[in-house]
Formats: C-alpha cells, structure tokens, sequence
C-alpha cells in the first residue's frame, strides 16, 4: 500500500509538472495607439518566443480599392506602409491623389502614421504584411492567382523570423496554406508556424458605397494558430467599430468570404430569369418586385448586369475547388450563365426594339451611357457592360460609349474603347442607360431625349426613367 500511494504522488506530481511545463501565459493589453503582445511560456509553442510585438509595424501590399482604405485605418493607430508596385499611384497617393476617389486629399494627408513605398528595402522592418492584391479569373472563368503568387514570393524576401502574413484577397478554401504559404517556405527557408505565421480576414469593400465603410463593417478574422487567431482579431479590433468575428481557422475564414458574393449572385441570377419570363409575360419585373417586396422577407434585389471583381468572379472560385475535389457543381454555374448572358440579353432586346420601330441597326447610331461594374463609381473592372458593347459591334452599329466617371485613358487600354466627353444632341438612334450614376438621373428623360432623334429607342437597365418614360427596360 506505501508503495501504491508512493506512486501515485509521484503520478500526480508529474501530471502537476507536466500541465505547468504545457502552460501558456497569454497576455493582450489593447491600448489605443498600440498592441502589446506579452508570452512567457516553457516547452508549448517556442515559436511564439519571437513574437513580442510590442508596437505593430505594419506594411499593407497592394493599394487599390481595398488595399487603401484598410491602409489608412491601420495608419491611424499604428506604423503602417501602403505598399504597391505601380510607382505612379505611390506618387499620387503621396500628393494626396487617390485616383479611386475612395479617399479625399484630407483623408490621405489626416493619416499621420501612414507612409507609401514602392521598394522592397522601404518594408523590411515591418513585422505584420497583410496582402491585398487581386484575384481575377482567366479567360476560362478560372482562377488566375498569379498576383497571389507573386505577392507571396515578393514576401519571401522581406519577412523575418516571428513575422505574421495576413492575406485579405478573395480565394477558394485552402488556397492561403495550399498555395501561398509554401511559396514563402520555398523563397525564404523560413518555417510556417515556427518561423512565421499567417491568418486570413477577407476583404468586405463595397466601391464606391460612401456609408458602408471599412471600419463599420464586420471583419472575418482567422490565423494559423489559437494564438495567432487572437492577436490577429485583436489588432483587427482596433480599427473596426462594428467588431470581429474569429473563425475557427483559416479554411473557414476563406470560404465564408466566398459564399458571401456566391449567395449575392444566385439572388441576381434568380431576379434576372424572372424579368426575363416577366418580359415574355408583358409583365413589368419592377412592379413586381415591388409588390413581391411588401413582405417581410422578400429580399429586394433587382436585375441587371452583374459584373465587377467579386460578385461575378467569386463563385468561380469556389466551383473550381468543388470540380478539383470530385464534386461538379450545379446551381452555382448556373447562376453563373444566367448573368453572364444578361448582355446579350439586352442588346437581343434593343435589336428588337429598334426593328419594330423601322430603325435600320446597321449603321445605327447607339449610345452607351456608362461603362463602369456600378454606379457612382470609376472602377471598370470585370464590367459587363462591354458584353453589350461587343455584341452591338457585330451589327455593325456605331456605338458612342458616355461615362462621367470612368476614366478615358483606362477604357482605352484595357477595353480598347474611347470615350465621349459629350454626347451629340439629336445624334442617337438608341441609348442604353447601363448604369445608374446620379448624373444619368439628373438629367432626366428631357436631358436624354435631346440627344436622340424624332425616332429612337431608349432601354433602361437600371430603372433609371419611370416605366412609361421608356421603350423597354429588365
């Protein structure tokens, strides 16, 4: 019996050693200008003995319309680079010029933290990266992570040992671990999760919406380890109002954010078949939906062209991992056709229009008025707008294309179009309003109607007219 209870104390003595030896002690003091990250620990996670960010260095890669707006938030609290390889926008941004407009000049200079470089040796000492560059798709509706890639190579030879990666950009579930952190492995001889660390807190910006801003949004938040996940949803919580949520890990992370724009896009997708059938029907969809939208849960979107670098590109993303692991999936690719055939849809229906008025579409004078994804907004990425455009061009029409907020040397080089600065009054057979901008609106049917001749076609995309105002519309 002495010996049985001689054992169990040495037992449960070891047990006592080996809870303490296991032991992290975790400490975060949030402060407003700084977070402080304190670990003492023996034997668990030694990795961890590196990080002791005492006053986060942080260098954002990729200034576009999501890389900016999280720059200048972080350079309000902390040390932060804006990091981009186009040296002309690091020059404008450095003139308080953001040629997005997601910022104003005071915005840009109000950030007393915040710096802009376009060379590696500018961000060596930072020791949090948080990557926002693009992710398109190819040709094929594949995904291109090409930029992806790059960025995570570049990084390879900046990062130092207890540094954090934190990627932003829209991609399939896995492609953070799968894809860019062996790149950064390979280029740099670190080790993930000893040597350097990663989370994922996708992008949620809307371009060009001026209420639902970056700071009053919730930010998915994830990392590589427990401990990584809360200091990164902490650091994320200094310049967040709405607050975080912390997903339980990287993969979860990253297929929240691409369900996000693939649930938006079945939505669409649905409203677009119906105004279709409604058309068939002589039914206005508008009317419809507006009654439809007298309950509760209706949801009120609205047809239209759904183009841009996240709604239209993100369920790609996701049906390519689902084809890659065996599964082929329907719904999805089919919302997906239904939206991308919504141009042809429209110009098959102003074709129509023009025909049944005795308006030749060969050598037909039409004017596009926007070519931008959404209004109010420069951005041309991804535009659908062009399937309109392309499509006319086969008929042989000539086509005018007017848009106060898209820039004209960016249409030219990446669509090959050139803009009217102002359309020709009493010059167009047709005019298609593909976008609603607010100047589109303000100038009413009398504004519009200037432009045209006696016999003409106007088609509203947007519901930009009232119903009564025009020939046809979705």
């Amino acid at each position: 019996m002495l010996l049985q209870n001689i054992l169990i104390g040495y037992y449960n003595r070891y047990l006592i050693e080996q809870l303490m030896f296991f032991t992290l002690r975790y400490c975060i003091v949030l402060e407003r200008k700084s977070v402080q990250i304190q670990c003492t620990q023996t034997g668990f996670y030694p990795e961890m003995d590196n990080i002791m960010l005492h006053q986060p260095k942080i260098t954002v890669i990729g200034l576009g319309y999501v890389g900016l707006p999280l720059a200048v938030e972080f350079g309000k609290h902390f040390p932060t680079v804006g990091f981009d390889i186009d040296q002309r926008r690091i020059a404008e941004l450095r003139a308080g010029i953001d040629n997005t407009q997601e910022l104003t000049t005071d915005e840009l200079q109000a950030t007393t933290q915040l710096s802009f470089a376009c060379e590696s040796e500018q961000i060596k000492d930072s020791n949090i990266y948080i990557v926002t560059v693009p992710t398109p798709i190819d040709c094929h509706n594949r995904p291109d992570l090409t930029p992806l890639q790059k960025a995570s190579t570049f990084l390879a030879s900046v990062i130092n040992s207890g540094d954090i990666v934190i990627y932003e950009s829209t991609v399939y579930p896995g492609a953070t671990e799968e894809v860019c952190i062996p790149l950064i492995e390979q280029h740099s001889g670190l080790t993930y999760n000893k040597d350097f660390f990663a989370g994922y807190s996708p992008e949620r910006i809307n371009p060009g919406d001026k209420t639902h801003r970056i700071n009053n949004i919730v930010k998915v938040t994830s990392g590589s380890t427990p401990e990584i996940a809360d200091f990164i949803d902490q650091l994320y919580g200094q310049i967040i109002t709405a607050g975080t949520h912390k997903a339980s890990s990287i993969r979860v992370a990253e297929a929240a954010k691409v369900i996000e724009n693939t649930q938006r896009d079945l939505n669409i997708a649905l409203i677009n078949e119906l105004a279709i059938i409604f058309n068939r029907l002589g039914i206005d969809t508008l009317e419809v939906l507006e009654a439809a939208g007298s309950k509760w849960n209706f949801l009120p979107f609205r047809p239209g062209l759904v183009g841009g670098h996240c709604i239209s590109v993100d369920p790609y993303y996701l049906t390519h991992k689902a084809q890659e692991i065996g599964y082929h999936p329907e719904v999805i690719l089919a919302g997906r056709r239904i939206n991308d055939n919504m141009g042809t849809y429209v110009t098959e229906s102003v074709i129509k229009l023009l025909t049944q008025k005795r308006i030749h579409v060969v050598d037909a004078n039409i004017l596009i008025m926007g070519l931008t994804f959404k209004e109010n907004c420069p951005d041309l990425r991804n535009t659908r707008v062009v399937d309109i455009i392309d499509e006319l061009i086969t008929y042989h029409a000539n086509i005018d294309i007017f848009d106060p907020w898209a820039d004209s040397d960016e249409a030219s080089s990446t669509y090959g179009y050139k803009l009217v600065e102002t359309p020709e009054a009493g010059k167009y057979d047709a005019a298609i309003l593909t976008v609603s901008h607010d100047q589109f609106r303000q100038m009413g049917v009398a504004g519009i109607r200037r432009l045209m001749k006696p016999d003409h076609v106007i088609y509203d995309v947007k519901y930009v007219l009232p119903k009564e105002e025009v020939d046809g519309r979705l």
